[in-house]
């Protein structure tokens, strides 16, 4: 069976930015359960786009930005949400607003 998708060279470990700590890899798990990818795509949602995650066994598959017809997410999926996002910003604030200064 053919693959339409070409294969991907390795990913180095660590770029140029990275190296200098102006940029720190996170994991798309990371990015998912912080509550960001929900917070993202409701913003995304607003012009008719999403970021499509495709799970398998839990763990993330496949990650692309797709059109959509649907606009918002339902209460439960926006509760859990603003918590996550909330969490996330009460465990980083002194880092954040470390990171924010000149």
């Amino acid at each position: 069976m053919y693959s339409i998708r070409p294969s991907r060279p390795p990913r180095p470990k660590a770029s140029k930015l990275s190296a200098g700590c102006m940029v720190k890899r996170k994991t798309w798990n990371e990015f998912r359960d912080t509550g960001l990818l929900w917070w993202i795509n409701m913003v995304l949602h607003t012009f008719g786009w999403a970021i499509v995650f495709e799970m398998k066994a839990d763990q993330v598959g496949d990650v692309y930005p797709a059109r959509v017809k649907y606009r918002g997410f339902n209460e439960k999926s926006n509760d859990e949400g603003y918590i996550k996002v909330s969490n996330y910003l009460a465990e980083n604030a002194a880092e954040l607003q470390k990171e924010a200064e000149p």
